[in-house]
């Protein structure tokens, strides 16, 4: 106390700056409060990060209640059925008659009373071909066959093997270690990882028509989905961009996230002319020969942020689009115009409850989160809304965001790729096993033919 000055104007000052200091420690400690309180359900923070203690929070478009576990009525299922044409056939008969004990035998005359049909496969087995050119005389001249496409040591590894291990390597996440053993444990052949490493740099090769022809359709479409996510490669931050339709999925790799990469030569942006759909990465605004499409689930995560927090208007713009989302699509004109009064009511509630900007000394006026959530939707009305008012644009992003589950989940099991080689080789690898998955055929028979060096039999590249 002794401290303290004696005079009124000096006190003053004093208190003045307490109050300052307290302002700027309540704010601190808000902003620190609020980021303890992210989730996936009200940030772009992904589910991994939720931890491991049960969820009491609703996912961010509701599904009916009231349904209990498992399928549900009128789902139709996808359980083992008998087939007509079983492979093999063994017909089980009595050993002795119960009455005089004959020796029944295995080719008498029977009556077959039931059967049952087992599904099972055979002990893996690798299987040896021994390809011999052969020499002929004729015509005065010593000619002599041609080996087959593809066969070019003496001693390697076929299509079937090849096909095999790019599933278990880019689908499965499998290390190439783990390939290396569990091809041992079926075959009894330890293929070792350069092996693999060829492998998947051939396919990377093979896939090349392939590739180009996904590309192609993607940018063909009239509504495509765009993400990108950050990988590790040679130890730099890279990133997996992925373009993608419910038909193809596209994906490659790139030094850079924003516009760089989505105007590289790789990107399908460059000459798409239709609707994109993305979570407002602002370098995709960059392209204006095409249309944009917002994803809602994004929306609805920032707008939960706000409502947990006591936003009256961020309630209201939840359950509008909730409510668009669950009504048949696309809206009538007449209807848009009641949409569009209804929305531009919610925004004038927003402007009304959010803060001002405030004036910051260093710069632009600082926005609080609500208002610059409510600038994007007063900005970008027409893409936001744009699921509601045109055929076939989707109300999320999720397309997108399944398309580079793959990514995620190989970095989960092998941390980063070791160059950036081993990246691009995994991205397009993966997009051709996505793709074949999409068009509902075999990966691994498509795989082999492509190693075979014949992509005009896949069945959906045409």
């Amino acid at each position: 106390m002794e401290e303290l000055p004696d005079d009124i104007a000096s006190l003053k000052s004093l208190i003045k700056g307490l109050l300052e200091k307290v302002a700027q420690l309540e704010a601190e400690n808000a902003e620190l409060r609020e980021r303890l309180g992210l989730n996936s359900t009200n940030s772009h923070k992904p589910p991994s990060s939720d931890g491991y203690g049960k969820k009491t929070t609703q996912p961010g478009l509701p599904k009916p209640g009231g349904r209990k576990n498992g399928g549900q009525a009128g789902h139709v299922g996808k359980t083992l059925s008998r087939t007509a044409h079983p492979d093999r056939i063994e017909i089980h008969l009595p050993e002795r008659c119960c009455c005089c004990a004959r020796v029944i035998l295995a080719n008498e005359t029977c009556e077959i009373v039931g059967n049952r049909q087992v599904f099972d496969i055979p002990e893996p087995k690798l299987t040896v071909t021994e390809h011999r050119l052969g020499q002929v005389r004729c015509c005065g001249l010593v000619q002599t066959g041609a080996y087959p496409l593809g066969v070019e040591a003496s001693v390697q590894y076929g299509a079937g093997v090849r096909a095999l291990v790019t599933l278990l390597s880019v689908s499965h996440s499998l290390s190439l270690e783990r390939v290396s053993a569990l091809f041992n444990d079926l075959f009894g052949y330890a293929i070792n990882e350069q092996t693999v490493l060829s492998i998947l740099e051939r396919g990377f090769d093979c896939a090349e028509p392939i590739i180009d022809h996904i590309k192609a359709q993607v940018q063909a479409a009239p509504v495509a989905h765009f993400d990108e996510t950050g990988v590790r490669a040679a130890g730099q931050l890279h990133w997996v961009h992925t373009a993608s339709t419910a038909d193809y999925t596209y994906l490659f790799v790139h030094r850079k996230r924003g516009l760089d990469a989505l105007a590289a030569t790789e990107s399908v942006l460059i000459d798409y002319r239709g609707i994109a759909v993305h979570d407002f990465w602002k370098p995709y605004f960059s392209f204006n020969d095409l249309s944009h499409a917002l994803c809602g689930s994004h929306l609805l995560r920032e707008l939960n942020a706000l409502i947990e927090n006591g936003s009256h208007w961020a309630e209201a713009m939840r359950q509008q689009l909730l409510t668009l989302h669950a009504r048949g699509r696309p809206i009538v004109p007449i209807a848009q115009t009641d949409l569009r009064v209804r929305y531009q009511a919610i925004l004038d509630q927003a402007n009304a409850e959010e803060p001002p900007p405030q004036a910051n000394p260093r710069g632009r006026p600082k926005n609080s989160k609500g208002r610059n959530l409510y600038n994007r939707f007063k900005d970008f009305k027409d893409d936001i809304l744009r699921f509601a008012c045109e055929p076939g644009v989707p109300f999320t992003n999720n397309q997108a965001e399944r398309d580079l589950r793959g990514i995620k989940v190989k970095l989960k099991v092998s941390g980063s790729f070791r160059t950036l080689v081993g990246a691009q080789v995994y991205a397009r690898l993966l997009s051709v096993i996505a793709t074949c998955r999409k068009q509902n055929v075999s990966a691994f028979t498509q795989l082999r033919q492509m190693f075979l060096l014949h992509p005009e039999k896949l069945a959906w590249l045409g």
